[in-house]
């Protein structure tokens, strides 16, 4: 199955941007892809196989069916912990169309002989398979469609060099400004059939982490609120009232990223701590902690990390109210 972050329930198709005027954010990226997907179709050719890298719930998926949208064909899905052998992903290559888009999903968690099979699929547009079995066996080379594969990661880091190789389109997402996150809260809230002030889809904006994903999920909790608690106006005292009991906090960190800080904080004093102890203090799997919760948490000055492990900033310890450590104290005094 592939990696979903725990925070977050599963994305509505119906919020989802349909093409790259609704598109919201990363603009550099959609900029280019505007000129790469309109230069293929001039040509007649297919698009450049794309890689999308950055945290979850940023827009890759999004972005991946907005590209065959744009490019007038089908798009094919799959998870790459889902592609176990290369017979899989063979049959998933020889049923696609000329030009159609394959989207694998978490690629990076792709089986290495089904990484194999692709190589030769992503290069020459064609794969070998092997008839008959034994001494008499015999490998022939299938031809294939001229296809583009949309590759999305979350760690870009372990994809290996040869498979990187391999895509001609770079992408790596950003976290989104506040301004580009209110945008989409509004929108959103107008395709669900909802009134939200300008203040609380603000307030709302404010403390998605960057993340629309996120956004998308605080305002269908507080369209829950304002049914059954209120008038079904989503106003600022209402958001308040939703996010207190949701428990995130006026920074966006719910309960598990307070539980990351206040375990190297006050378990671990501050840090250094390997990233494996602290998975086994707070009772999460590593690669969750590493994907989910501390891209925002370093990128907002939280945390960091260092050779020896995890340490809190000075920001991260005033946030849980955890003192400075002395040598941060003598530092101050002499600046």
């Amino acid at each position: 199955m592939a990696f979903d972050d725990p925070r977050d329930d599963a994305a509505d198709p119906a919020l989802r941007p349909r093409n790259l005027d609704e598109y919201v954010g990363q603009a550099a990226i959609t900029a280019n892809l505007r000129v790469y997907i309109r230069a293929a179709l001039q040509r007649g050719e297919s698009l450049d196989h794309v890689l999308l890298s950055g945290p979850p719930g940023l827009g890759k998926t999004s972005l991946a069916y907005i590209i065959a949208e744009e490019l007038g064909v089908e798009v094919r899905t799959a998870a790459g912990p889902t592609l176990e052998r290369g017979g899989d992903l063979a049959a998933i290559l020889s049923s696609l169309g000329e030009r159609e888009v394959l989207f694998i999903d978490e690629i990076h968690r792709m089986n290495r002989a089904v990484e194999e099979v692709l190589y030769p699929a992503l290069e020459d547009f064609e794969i070998d398979v092997v008839v008959g079995a034994g001494p008499g066996a015999q490998s022939i080379k299938l031809p294939l469609p001229r296809f583009t594969l949309v590759g999305a990661t979350t760690r870009s880091g372990m994809l290996t060099a040869p498979l990187r190789a391999r895509f001609g389109i770079h992408c790596t997402f950003d976290f989104y400004t506040h301004t580009e996150l209110d945008t989409i809260v509004r929108r959103s809230a107008r395709r669900l059939d909802l009134v939200v002030t300008p203040d609380a889809s603000s307030e709302l904006a404010r403390r998605s982490r960057g993340t629309p994903r996120i956004a998308n999920r605080l305002l269908r909790r507080a369209r829950d609120f304002a049914e059954v608690e209120g008038d079904g106006t989503v106003d600022l005292p209402l958001v308040r009232v939703a996010l207190e009991r949701l428990q995130v906090d006026v920074e966006g960190l719910d309960k598990m990223d307070l539980r990351v800080l206040e375990t190297i904080g006050f378990k671990f004093g501050g840090g250094p701590v390997g990233l494996d102890t602290l998975a086994a203090a707070i009772g999460e799997a590593g690669h969750t902690i590493e994907e989910a919760y501390e891209p925002y948490l370093i990128q907002e000055g939280f945390m960091m990390r260092t050779p020896r492990g995890r340490v809190l900033t000075s920001r991260g310890r005033a946030h849980i109210g955890m003192p400075a450590p002395p040598d941060d104290d003598a530092q101050g005094s002499l600046l």
